[in-house]
């Protein structure tokens, strides 16, 4: 009887396991492991394991409000779900909101949708140990994130959106808006993962003063995909029905550049910059910039993946996939862009992969970079003074462009993956002579396949427990 006691026990708890969510962790769970925090971030704590009951450290946001009480620096929070969609334009918030840590942002010009509702910023200052998270891949729109002067940050399976307009401003050159979806500045141990990230007026992600200990792993960062009523189609619609509103929309659309609407949507579309890593030229705290970037998936994105000065930058298993963007650059002719630089236009498509500049060093490795015309630089300013040049190297990893394959390293002979357009500087990493973090990096054949697939890079592909996304090990 005892034994027939025990199989009914036995069996109870097998039905219960069977019935776990598929994507529980387990200890030293063998398909959870990639998703452990690893990088330059590796020790970030975050905001802890903490439990929901604890409501003084546990905030759960359901609007703008209850994210401004949430961030306001010294209120003692430690871990902020996000439980819905926000939007965070400036016309957009109520009065309630309109305080620390939100300001008004750069005044939208030309979008039909962010001059109704505003952008924001949103500063994030002075915490030490922080996880901002959604158990559902929630969207935010309208907002810039400046988190300064933090340590153990980390942001989880979220979406940022709609921060795009045209530029007529500085004649497409982009440099009015500082709209980024998250810059860092000052911070020590910030962990991104699992995000996804839309089309941006500026960059995306952007790592700047000294910032160090930073892992961006598991995301998406996209351009539009021009489809009916994406951003970037909404936008050109406004210009279509009133063109002689917006000098260089016209002009594109006269006879003397001769684009239709599509052409300039499928140009338009793509993502100019992704990284910015040290803003500022020499600044003395480049130095200490440190950024992995691992299963990344790059779709679309012109330049900056990423674009570094001084400190280093580790990069495995990212795809860089500008294959529509590189197919739009072709719409623009030799004629045309002569013709736009008369004018002091700036529209096309760059067409840059990683770049290493001023001392830094960048290695690529095991990943894949499709239709990137410059896909590995070490100079943006001048080849033939040095100081301007970065080390960079890239290993056992696929390109193509214009039907040809190549699979290798960037000193494999005639490689495609060599550095331009200074003299190379051979490759060493500043301030240690190894990697300070463990890893491994996956057969790059299949990446594509596994970053794009439906539990793959980006927000809200991960269906699992709200403790799960609280825990940087499995």
């Amino acid at each position: 009887m005892k034994s027939k006691s025990l199989l009914k026990v036995l069996t109870a708890a097998s039905l219960i396991v069977s019935a776990m969510p598929l994507m529980s962790a387990s200890a030293a769970d063998p398909a959870l492991v990639p998703y452990n925090l690893t990088g330059f971030s590796a020790g970030n704590t975050g905001g802890g394991s903490i439990p929901e009951t604890d409501t003084a450290r546990y905030k759960k946001v359901y609007n703008a409000a209850d994210l401004a009480a949430a961030l306001k620096r010294g209120s003692g929070v430690k871990v902020v779900e996000i439980m819905n969609d926000l939007n965070l334009g400036w016309n957009e918030l109520p009065a309630e909101a309109k305080i620390s840590p939100f300001t008004a942002h750069s005044t939208p010009l030309t979008h039909p949708v962010l001059k109704t509702t505003g952008v924001s910023k949103l500063t994030v200052d002075g915490f030490n140990g922080l996880t901002i998270f959604s158990a559902n891949g929630a969207k935010i729109k309208h907002g810039a994130f400046v988190f300064k002067r933090s340590s153990n940050v980390i942001i989880r399976n979220l979406e940022f959106d709609e921060l795009w307009e045209w530029d007529e401003y500085t004649k497409g050159d982009y440099d009015k808006n500082d709209w980024d979806y998250v810059t860092l500045e000052e911070n020590s141990k910030v962990w991104i993962d699992h995000c996804t990230f839309n089309k941006a007026y500026d960059g995306l992600v952007d790592v700047k003063k000294g910032t160090n200990g930073v892992t961006i792993s598991w995301s998406t960062f996209k351009g539009d995909d021009g489809s009916a009523g994406s951003w970037v189609r909404k936008q050109i619609d406004a210009m279509e029905a009133n063109p002689s509103a917006y000098p260089m929309y016209a002009y594109l659309r006269s006879s003397a550049i001769g684009l239709t609407k599509e052409d300039i949507i499928a140009v338009a579309a793509s993502q100019k910059k992704g990284h910015l890593v040290g803003a500022t030229e020499f600044d003395s705290l480049n130095p200490n910039l440190q950024v992995t970037l691992h299963h990344n998936y790059y779709k679309d994105i012109q330049d900056r993946m990423p674009r570094l000065r001084g400190g280093n930058a580790h990069a495995y298993n990212i795809v860089m996939d500008s294959a529509a963007a590189y197919a739009a650059k072709k719409k623009i002719t030799t004629a045309m862009e002569t013709a736009l630089k008369s004018k002091g236009y700036k529209f096309g498509v760059t067409s840059n992969g990683a770049i290493s500049t001023e001392g830094g060093a960048v290695l690529v490795e095991k990943s894949e970079i499709i239709d990137v015309a410059s896909p590995v630089r070490n100079n943006q300013t001048d080849p033939a003074d040095s100081s301007y040049t970065g080390k960079i190297r890239v290993l056992d990893t696929l390109y193509s462009l214009n039907g040809t394959s190549f699979r290798g390293s960037s000193d494999t002979s005639g490689s495609p993956l060599a550095p331009v357009p200074a003299p190379v500087i051979a490759f060493s990493w500043n301030g240690f002579s190894t990697l300070p973090y463990s890893y491994t990096a996956e057969d790059p054949a299949s990446l594509k396949a596994r970053l794009t697939a439906s539990n793959g890079a980006g927000a809200g592909k991960l269906i699992w427990s709200k403790d799960n996304w609280l825990r940087t090990s499995y």
